[in-house]
């Protein structure tokens, strides 16, 4: 199934709506006159309803204001159930946000999400958590595993904070999807980074969430590491019809989705159906290069004043002004990368 930026409605087949005009002309051209608009009214809201029904989250109208800053600024997306989403953009282009807002972490200044049919909005914090725990899986670039406890704990912790007790089957089969059988009793600290990525994935995934959101899954692990985690996820959507929504800034990642959304200051700025890794990076090329021409008259002022002021009042050959930041930021203990 392939997901689309909007939700309008799929026409009808035109040979079937040609043949239905033609009967009911045929028979009653009054009663086609009549029923014809109640007709196309339910066809529409049935249409409607099935696509509502094939999408795991919707956005309409979202918008996330920080004070003066715009994150969002008026999205409307669909998530396709069983399919494979990256989102991406240039820096500050409001890609977490919006998976923050779309997983229920953040609450939006305006607009709707729906996770699975259920609509956040208006929802409490107690009924929130409640969705969150049981329809919704978060992977962060860190791992956020528990030191003390072995994998199986780490995998089951969701369940018992919910007041279930997991079956060891559960927890086993659990593991066993993102390619750790046998690994139950091992600790964090005894498991490889990506390996330690796959029980995060693991508990996330635990208790049969609607989607698993993933803010840059791979972003802190290295590039063999890196493609296993990706094989797993698409394996995940392939095989099992999980949908996946992920924040990512490497082309190479985005390319083994479905699709590509990109942000362009809080507002969808296009997407791929399916990405090459060559497209992608074409496009964030070009996106990140608009970006940089954007930048304010009164802002490359205002850089250029303090530039020649600093040139100014600094005179000191490169090298000699080198060697004394290096000195201050040592001496500080904020040494620049």
């Amino acid at each position: 199934m392939t997901p689309t930026l909007s939700n309008t409605p799929a026409a009808a087949s035109p040979t079937t709506s040609a043949t239905t005009s033609a009967t009911t002309s045929a028979t009653s051209p009054a009663t086609a006159s009549a029923t014809s608009p109640a007709t196309a009214s339910t066809t529409a809201s049935a249409t409607a309803s099935t696509a509502a029904s094939t999408s795991a989250v919707r956005l309409r109208g979202l918008t996330r204001h920080h004070r003066d800053v715009r994150a969002l600024d008026g999205v409307d997306l669909d998530f396709g159930a069983g399919t494979f989403t990256a989102v991406m953009g240039p820096s500050g282009s409001g890609k977490s946000t919006l998976l923050q807002c779309a997983a229920g972490l953040d609450r939006p200044t305006s607009g709707r999400v729906e996770v699975g049919g259920v609509s956040l909005e208006g929802l409490s914090e107690r009924r929130l958590t409640l969705l969150r725990r049981d329809r919704i899986g978060f992977v962060f670039q860190s791992f956020n595993l528990l030191p003390a406890l072995t994998a199986a704990q780490n995998v089951a912790l969701p369940l018992r904070l919910a007041g279930r007790r997991p079956s060891r089957t559960e927890v086993r089969e659990a593991l066993a999807r993102v390619g750790l059988a046998g690994r139950e009793r091992h600790r964090p600290g005894e498991l490889s980074g990506g390996q330690q990525q796959r029980v995060a994935i693991a508990r996330a995934l635990i208790t049969r969430p609607a989607v698993l959101f993933g803010d840059e899954p791979t972003g802190a692990l290295d590039s063999t590491t890196s493609r296993e985690v990706l094989d797993m996820l698409r394996e995940l959507v392939d095989r099992d019809g999980q949908t996946i929504v992920m924040v990512t800034h490497d082309p190479v990642a985005a390319a083994r989705a479905d699709r590509v959304v990109f942000l362009v200051d809080g507002r969808v700025a296009g997407g791929l159906e399916a990405p090459t890794v060559e497209t992608v990076a074409a496009r964030m090329t070009t996106l990140e290069t608009v970006a940089a021409r954007n930048t304010t008259p009164e802002a490359d002022a205002v850089t250029a004043t303090a530039a020649a002021t600093a040139t100014a009042a600094a005179p000191l050959p490169v090298t000699t002004a080198t060697a004394t930041a290096t000195a201050t930021a040592t001496a500080t203990g904020s040494v620049p990368c």
